[in-house]
Parts: structure tokens; sequence; C-alpha cells
């Protein structure tokens, strides 16, 4: 008996032993996945920056690569900081719902209680029409302004809205911008002051610095594909800079309320619209708890992307100072990944590289140059799926060029006969052309490819 006690201990202990290094031996893969997509798309030039990945509430990847600049001298670390762009205005859309928690305001205010200064039309914009870019404020005059005194001047000097708030939608700055002062007028404190005291401190970022100038370290520089380096400094003030870690934790905070409470969080993360966005982006909550959580920036040659996935505690951060506008290809490669599924390495577009080529070319022309890349450059230029043909077929649609767009979108249905969008981009080519009929046809095929395709129905409602 006591042979055998010992034979079942050492098979259980055996199998548990196997269980575990299978596991560890699977998440070791997971990273060492996501670490060849990362380097191959740098050697590629198609991403230089910082990357962190959890999976499971835990860690699984994080890396920094490339340079700090355009030298190339010195190499990037995690303990760099980037410009975040619109993912920065987080940070005012929490700060004004603190200011709601206490007390010292109501998102139904109007604008004109905290800043009387500004022309009638103040006291029709409420509070919350700042947080859901539904104002109807005219954006920042970009080429003229230099500081917020003058962003401030011109707003005095505004006679009349874009349109009547709440009845739209626009995605603009200057509701972040009157956000920013509202919550100065409240407070007492410089908006970047209140931004350190209430919000970097409480989430423990220590390193996150608010309006980096040049005289900073450990700032990430910007720079697009010509080696121009970008400016830190932004006409209007309040941007957030960040390290990994603490990008890291200012994302828990969100999404384990540390900051503000649950009914505060789902009124700036849940958009009042489709396309649109809230004060964090865009996300779902269930219930009272966080779901999902995304948000995107551009600021110049930086970009950045946070996506969280909280039933599969997941976050992937992706921080950029050469911006190639592929960072959300980059993350749903990552999610295949961490899902265990066949997943895309991240290429050059043909259209971003030979675009200028292409603009001499016909639709014909375009063909034949396309497929001739595609034999001679396979593993350097991105041609999986239908988005690389689709890309060029809308430039030609842009151009009014009706007869080539529909010979490209044409040739990409056959390349990918199971494609919705595919179909759906030929049936808006043959519209816009005149050809109804045909429009019709490839709606229809879309529609049955892609039953959620609500403008595809909409569409060939009107064509019927």
């Amino acid at each position: 008996m006591k042979v055998i006690k010992k034979s079942v201990f050492t098979i259980l202990f055996l199998s548990n032993l196997l269980l575990f290094s299978s596991g560890a031996s699977a998440q070791i893969s997971k990273a060492a996945q996501i670490d060849s997509l990362i380097l191959k798309a740098n050697r590629l030039g198609l991403f230089n920056g910082n990357i962190l990945v959890e999976d499971n509430n835990k860690i699984v990847f994080r890396t920094a690569i490339g340079f700090t600049d355009t030298s190339g001298k010195t190499k990037l670390t995690e303990q760099y900081r980037f410009h975040i762009g619109s993912i920065a205005k987080e940070f005012n859309a929490v700060a004004i719902m603190i200011l709601k928690e206490q007390g010292k305001l109501n998102l139904e205010d109007p604008v004109s209680k905290y800043l009387p200064e500004l022309p009638l039309w103040a006291s029709k914009i409420h509070i919350l029409n700042l947080l859901q870019y539904t104002s109807g404020v005219p954006d920042v005059k970009w080429k003229s302004v230099k500081s917020n005194t003058d962003n401030m001047e011109n707003l005095r000097k505004t006679e009349r809205l874009d349109f009547e708030p709440g009845s739209q939608y626009a995605y603009n700055n200057n509701n972040v911008f009157l956000q920013r002062r509202i919550i100065e007028k409240i407070s007492g404190l410089s908006f970047n002051d209140f931004v350190k005291q209430y919000l970097l401190k409480p989430c423990g970022m220590k390193m996150a610095i608010v309006d980096p100038v040049d005289t900073d370290k450990l700032i990430a520089r910007a720079y697009n594909n010509d080696k121009i380096e970008d400016t830190l400094t932004y006409p209007i003030d309040g941007w957030v800079a960040v390290t990994l870690d603490d990008f890291y934790k200012w994302a828990k905070a969100i999404t384990e309320f540390r900051l503000i409470s649950p009914a505060s969080t789902k009124q700036i993360l849940e958009a009042s619209g489709p396309d649109q966005q809230a004060g964090l982006g865009g996300g779902s909550m269930n219930g009272m708890l966080v779901a999902t959580h995304k948000h995107d920036g551009t600021a110049r040659n930086y970009q950045a992307l946070l996506v969280s996935t909280i039933a599969k505690g997941r976050t992937v951060i992706l921080m950029t100072n050469n911006q190639q506008n592929n960072l959300f290809a980059f993350n749903t490669s990552i999610q295949a990944i961490l899902d265990g599924k066949p997943y895309s390495r991240i290429r050059k577009s043909v259209l971003k590289d030979f675009g200028s080529q292409l603009e001499t070319m016909n639709g014909q022309e375009v063909l034949t140059f396309f497929e001739k890349m595609k034999k001679g450059h396979q593993n350097e230029y991105d041609f999986d799926g239908e988005n690389p043909l689709n890309e060029i077929g809308y430039n030609f649609l842009r151009k009014n060029k009706f007869a080539d767009a529909v010979l490209i979108f044409e040739q990409n249905t056959k390349l990918f006969p199971e494609s919705g969008n595919a179909f759906d981009s030929l049936g808006e080519a043959y519209y816009k052309q005149g050809n109804k009929n045909k429009a019709l046809l490839n709606y229809k095929h879309s529609l049955a490819l892609n039953p959620d395709n609500a403008d595809a129905r909409k569409i060939i409602k009107s064509l019927e």
C-alpha cells in the first residue's frame, strides 16, 4: 500500500509539474511572439518606442526599443516619458468628476457660471457638453494661437457657436481648454498643480510630468521619417507626459475606481453616441464595473494607445516617438497572440511608401505594380487581408476616379470573397459612379457576409 500511495503521489506531482511547466512555457511563448513582432517591426522602421502588455492580471511583456531622438545615439529605456496626445485629456475629465463628487460643480452648470468673461453663448453650454464634445464651441485656431492667453482672447471674440449645444458632436480641443480653465477657477490652483496634487500623487505616478520643456531629462523627443524633430511645447498647456509604469498606474486607477466612483467613471467612459468619444476616450461598463477602456492619442509625431479588457485581466500600452499610424495594428496582433490565435506581422504600407508613384498610374497599372511588389517584397510590405488594396481604392475614390476605384475594389473582392468590407467598398464605388444597380447588388452581398453592417442596411433601403 505504501508503494502504491507513493506512486500516486509521484504521478500527481509530476502531472502538476507538467501542467505548471506547460503554462509557464505558453506564457514565455506568448512573450517571445510579442518580442519577435516588435523587433521585426523596429528593423523595418515601423516602431520606435515603449510597450507594456498585461494578461491575466500579470505583466507578461514590456520593453523599450529604438532611440530617444533623431541622433540615434541614446537608446530608449522604460524611464523615458512620452507625450500621449489626446489620452492626456483624461486628466481634465477625471478632475471635473472629482470636483463634482466634492460638490463644487454640477455637470448641468453653464460654462458662464465659472467663466463669466466669455460671450453670451457660454450660458448655453453645460459642463457635460464639454465632456461629450457637444458644446458647439469652435476649435482652437492653431495657426495663430501661441498661449492660453491667446486662446482665451480668441474665445472672447468668438461671436457664435458652430452649432446649438447638444445638437451635434465635434471633437475639438476648446472643449478641453474650457474644462481646464473651469478646474482652475473652482480649485484656485493652476491646472498643472491640480493634476500633480489630485491625480498624479494619489496614483503614485512619480515620473509623470505636465508640460515638459527642453531642460527636463528623460523625455523622448518625437520626430518624423525625415528626421525632423518636434518641439516639446504646445500652444495650450496641460499635457501630461508619462513613463510605461505611470501609464499603467493611470490605467489601473481608472478601471479600479481609485480616483472617482463607478457612477462618475461611467459618465465619462461611455460616449453619448456611436463613433463618438467621451472624456476617457471610449469603453463600456458591465453594471458598476468597467468592462473595456480604449483610448488613442496623437501629438505631432508622438502616438499612444491604451486598450484594457478587464474580463481577461488585459492591458496593452503602446507609446512611440515616431508616428507610423500602426498602433491599432500592433494591438490587433498582440491580442491575437494572447488569445493563442494566428497574427499578422506589422509591415510597410505600399501606398505610404509609393504614393507619389501610384498617383501617376491608372487602376490596371496599379494592380500590375501591386502584384510585382507582392512577389518581390512579401516580407517587407503588407499584403495580408483586404486593407492594402482597399486603401489604394479609396485613394482613387477621393479623387473621383471612379472607374479606377471600381477596378481595384473588384480585384479585392476576388482575392477576399468572404470579406463583407471588400464588397461594401465596391458598393460605395459603384454608388458614387452612378451605377445604383451594381451598388445595390454589392451592398446586399456585404450585408449577407456581415449582418452587423448597419450602414449597408440603410443604403440598401434607400436604393430599393
